[in-house]
C-alpha cells in the first residue's frame, strides 16, 4: 500500500481522494496540504489523513512516498520540481502546465531526480478509449489519414473555485477543462502536433460564457484532425479516427462504433469503470516498479506543446507551429 500526500483539497481534490480512500488496495492518501484548513479539517478527519499548510511539511514526513498536485494550473512547474528535489514520485492534474517550455523543465527535473511522473488524464481509461487504441492499433483501418475529437461538458462553465474564473488560469476558450483531454487522445492515436489552426467565437462575456472552439490540425506523420468543444453544452464525446480501410468512433465512456470497408459495422457497449480510480491505481503501479504509467513524459510534453499552440493561434488569429 503506497502512502500519498495531496496538496489542494477543493473540488477537484476532494474527488480524488473520494475515489481512494478505502476503495483502492495500493494506494491511500495519508497527508493532505490546504491553504485553506479549516475549511477542511472535518474532512481531513473524515478521511482520515493529516493536514498541513505547506508542502514541505508533506515532504518532510516520512510516511508520505508519493505527491499528487491538485493545484491550480500555474502552480505545476514550481511543485513539481519541489516534489522530484525531495526525490517523491508526483502526479500533477491536468493540465500539466500551461507552457511547453514547463512541461520540459517539470519532466527533465523528475528524469534527474529518477522518480515518476504522472499527469490526470482520466478519459484515457474510459472503457472507449482502451478499444479504441486496440482496434488502431490492430491496423484493421488501414492507414490512418484523419482524426477527429469534441468534448464539451456544460460542467466547464461551472467555476469551482474563484482561480478558475481567472484568464490566466484557464486560458484557450476553456482548452484546460475539456479540450485538453481530447488533446491528449490525439498525441496517444496519432502522435505529436506540428502545426494548429484556432478558432474562438464568444457570444457572452462574464460568468456564463457561451463559447466555441474549433481547431485543425496537421500531424507530424501527415494525418489531418479537427477538434471541436461547445463550453455551455451538455456533455458529449467522440473520438474518431478515419482509416483507408474504415474508420473506429469512440462515443462518451463505453460505445465504440467501427465501420470497415463494404458496409460491415460493429457496435461494441463496455462496462463502465472507475476511471479516475483506473489512473491512480497506473501509477501506483509506477510508483513500485510493476509497469511504467501509460502516458509517457513524451507524450505529456507533445500535449502541452498542442495546447499552448492553440492557445498563440487563438490570439493571433493565426496558424501556429508547435514547438519542439
Amino acid at each position: 500500500m503506497i502512502n500519498a500526500a495531496i496538496v489542494g483539497l477543493g473540488w477537484w481534490g476532494k474527488t480524488i481522494v473520494n475515489a481512494v480512500q478505502g476503495k483502492s488496495e495500493k494506494i491511500r492518501f495519508v497527508h493532505g496540504v490546504s491553504f485553506e484548513p479549516d475549511s477542511v479539517r472535518d474532512y481531513a478527519k473524515e478521511k482520515g489523513f493529516t493536514l498541513s499548510t505547506t508542502l514541505e511539511a508533506a515532504l518532510a514526513a516520512p510516511q508520505v512516498q508519493v505527491v499528487w498536485l491538485a493545484t491550480p494550473h500555474s502552480t505545476h512547474r514550481k511543485l513539481v520540481e519541489q516534489v522530484a528535489a525531495a526525490g517523491k514520485p508526483v502526479f500533477c492534474e491536468k493540465p500539466f502546465a500551461l507552457k511547453y517550455a514547463d512541461a520540459l523543465a517539470m519532466v527533465d527535473a523528475c528524469k534527474k531526480a529518477g522518480v515518476p511522473v504522472g499527469v490526470g488524464q482520466n478519459k484515457r481509461f474510459w472503457p472507449s478509449m482502451v478499444e479504441l487504441r486496440r482496434v488502431v492499433a490492430s491496423g484493421v483501418l488501414g492507414r490512418v489519414l484523419h482524426i477527429e475529437g469534441h468534448y464539451s461538458n456544460e460542467n466547464s462553465s461551472n467555476f469551482f473555485a474563484p482561480w478558475r474564473d481567472l484568464p490566466s488560469e484557464t486560458p484557450g476558450a476553456g482548452m484546460t477543462g475539456t479540450g485538453i483531454h481530447i488533446l491528449d487522445a490525439f498525441t496517444n492515436l496519432t502522435g505529436p502536433t506540428a502545426e494548429v489552426n484556432a478558432q474562438f467565437v464568444s457570444t457572452r462575456e462574464g460568468h456564463d460564457p457561451l463559447d466555441t472552439i474549433s481547431v485543425l490540425f496537421k500531424f507530424a506523420n501527415g494525418v489531418s484532425g479537427f477538434l471541436g468543444a461547445v463550453r455551455p453544452s451538455p456533455i458529449y464525446w467522440r473520438v474518431h479516427v478515419f482509416g483507408d480501410k474504415g474508420s473506429a468512433e469512440a462515443l462518451g465512456e463505453t460505445e465504440v462504433v467501427t465501420r470497415l470497408s463494404g458496409g460491415k459495422t460493429e457496435r461494441k457497449e463496455f462496462p463502465k469503470v472507475d476511471s479516475l480510480l483506473a489512473e491512480i491505481e497506473h501509477f501506483a503501479d509506477a510508483v513500485n516498479g510493476k509497469a511504467p504509467y501509460p502516458i509517457t513524459p513524451d507524450e505529456i510534453i507533445n500535449t502541452i506543446g498542442a495546447f499552448e499552440a492553440i492557445t498563440t493561434s487563438i490570439e493571433t488569429g493565426k496558424p501556429v507551429r508547435v514547438k519542439g
